[in-house]
């Protein structure tokens, strides 16, 4: 694979590029560049597999890549680079592109660039790349990325009722006849990029539930909640006393 890392910082270039050469044998070749603009430039002359990029440079944020290359040369895989804060990674999640935190760690590489043999289509990023940079501009997290084996597709939060833990992977339950999304992704994923946000709960170990969609909360056989779509949710015993006062809340 043929890898660009567009990077303002030659420290921090110098360092990935040490460690691809290390760390990661399928990277044959690396080039850098040293602001968004140059990098895009070379990505026409070079066509990588692979681009590392920055996201806060002078002149122009990594995010804003998609306004200077058309969606047929969006054809290669895009791994952020960031010392931001929990919030702008939480939009990388929420927006289902990969990132990485500095300072960067050749474990964290290798595990990157190994992933970046399946490739997204070029519209997919393209769409990942816009409702990343809307997410960070807003300050506002409306929609999610599902990353589906098509690409991603991106849902509005309110229109998650729950989502349930099946082994590594999680069931998504969208509202308004839509389908369930199995995702290649743990219910602990979900966890982390939710937390914080309004009316969503795990009252069980197996489920979080949002909050606006429960149907019924029945008090007997060892309390459970029965969501919109007439999933059976149970209920914690020692989450009990929480729920019903998030759920006071609401009415």
């Amino acid at each position: 694979m043929k890898a660009i890392i567009i990077d303002d910082e030659s420290r921090a270039r110098n360092l990935l590029s040490t460690i691809l050469k290390d760390y990661c044998p399928e990277v044959k070749s690396f080039e850098q560049a040293p602001d968004l603009l140059s990098g895009v430039e070379l990505i026409r002359k070079t066509t990588p597999d692979i681009v590392f990029l920055d996201v806060d440079m002078p002149d122009h944020l990594g995010i804003e890549i998609g306004n200077f290359l058309n969606t047929e040369e969006l054809n290669f895989y895009i791994i952020f680079t960031t010392a931001h804060s929990h919030y702008a990674t939480k939009a990388f999640e929420l927006n289902a592109l990969d990132y990485l935190l500095k300072p960067l760690r050749p474990k964290q590489v290798r595990e990157a660039v190994h992933k970046a043999s399946c490739k997204v289509n070029n519209d997919s990023i393209r769409n990942q790349l816009q409702a990343l940079k809307t997410t960070i501009e807003k300050n506002t997290f409306k929609k999610i990325g599902l990353p589906v084996s098509e690409g991603v597709i991106f849902v509005k939060l309110e229109d998650i009722i729950c989502i349930e833990a099946d082994g590594m992977y999680s069931k998504v339950y969208l509202q308004g006849g839509k389908k369930m999304q199995l995702i290649s992704k743990p219910l602990k994923y979900f966890l982390s990029i939710l937390d914080g946000v309004a009316n969503f709960y795990k009252p069980h170990r197996s489920f979080v539930i949002n909050m606006q969609h429960i149907q019924q909360y029945v008090k007997k056989d060892g309390h459970y909640i029965i969501m919109e779509n007439d999933i059976m949710v149970n209920l914690s015993k020692h989450r009990k006393d929480e729920f019903v006062q998030k759920l006071n809340q609401l009415i």
